[in-house]
């Protein structure tokens, strides 16, 4: 299973979207099994676009959830989430903004990770 990262803005985009904490946790749970889910967005560096159905609502009814995933050695970091009729498509902006967002996560992580070595 792969780590997952929720971001502060994915937090509160969840709420304002109004995603239940169980449809939380099965994202959560689906992403940790299958972190390379979705499509990729092109010109963002590793961003997915994950379409999410909504408990009872189908798909159609369901939820967009934007990640950054770019390989094992990093987690799957949650960006942000809308309801699928908000949002149809991100703008060329909104995309060159994703792609510097994940330079930023990668680089703030790396700092932070401490590299242990065997049998230390």
């Amino acid at each position: 299973m792969h780590a997952i990262c929720e971001t502060r803005s994915f937090q509160r985009a969840a709420a304002d979207a109004g995603m239940t904490a169980e449809e939380l946790a099965d994202l959560v749970d689906f992403l940790a099994r299958n972190p390379s889910a979705g499509d990729e967005i092109e010109g963002t560096g590793g961003c997915r676009k994950l379409r999410v159905a909504g408990k009872g609502k189908g798909k159609s009814g369901g939820y967009r959830t934007i990640t950054f995933y770019t390989g094992s050695q990093l987690p799957v970091f949650l960006i942000t989430v809308f309801s699928k009729g908000d949002k149809a498509t991100l703008s060329k902006a909104e995309k060159n903004a994703l792609g510097e967002l994940g330079k930023i996560l990668v680089a703030e992580y790396r700092k932070k990770v401490v590299k242990v070595r065997a049998g230390a």
